[in-house]
């Protein structure tokens, strides 16, 4: 059983992730393999790129069933948090709904995608322990996932949307952690502690 597993699904930055988790001393296994996600006693769920390919890449290789069926602490990132939703309007692809939410485009009344820095309000979430209110995170990404019960900390680009959601142990952030500095850091290391 792998103490901590980065789904490697062709749809993530788990470079990135990975050398962010090195940085924290931690060394994960990259895998497409949904056995070896299945058993991890941690998973990170990270994403880049268009839905519908991503959703199609998970269930070719039945990731879509080992992610839905982990009992562990699992964090989407960015898409793969959008992927967690019950639906996205982008390619309008059914998620794992986990989340009870669904993920729509910005209204084209800013700029698009939300990029760069931004504040956020949390409630109190375990991954947020120890950081600040209003602490700013790393934003790229052109949809959102609507505020719901599953929210856990909230941010303004045009409107109200969930930055992180929380169901169990389930967890989604839609900044981009590893690319956050300190703060991002904090959260990784909030996460691998739980």
């Amino acid at each position: 059983m792998a103490d901590l597993v980065i789904v490697d699904y062709g749809a993530g930055n788990v470079k990135s992730v990975e050398f962010a988790l090195n940085r924290l001393g931690v060394k994960p296994i990259l895998s497409s393999d949904a056995d070896v996600v299945g058993n991890a006693k941690r998973v990170i769920f990270p994403g880049v790129g268009h839905a519908e390919f991503a959703m199609d890449a998970l269930k070719s290789k039945g990731l879509d069933a080992a992610i839905k069926g982990l009992n562990v602490p699992i964090l989407g990132i960015c898409l793969g948090m959008q992927l967690m939703c019950a639906r996205t309007a982008e390619g309008d692809v059914e998620g794992l709904a986990i989340f009870d939410t669904v993920v729509n485009k910005f209204p084209a009344k800013d700029k698009i995608p939300h990029m760069g820095w931004n504040s956020i309000r949390t409630n109190g979430s375990l991954i947020f322990k120890g950081i600040p209110e209003e602490s700013h995170f790393y934003f790229v990404h052109s949809y959102y996932a609507e505020c719901c019960v599953n929210t856990s900390s909230v941010c303004n680009y045009i409107l109200p949307f969930s930055v992180s959601l929380e169901k169990d142990n389930f967890f989604g952030c839609q900044f981009h952690p590893e690319k956050s500095g300190e703060m991002g850091e904090r959260l990784l290391s909030n996460f691998l502690k739980l």
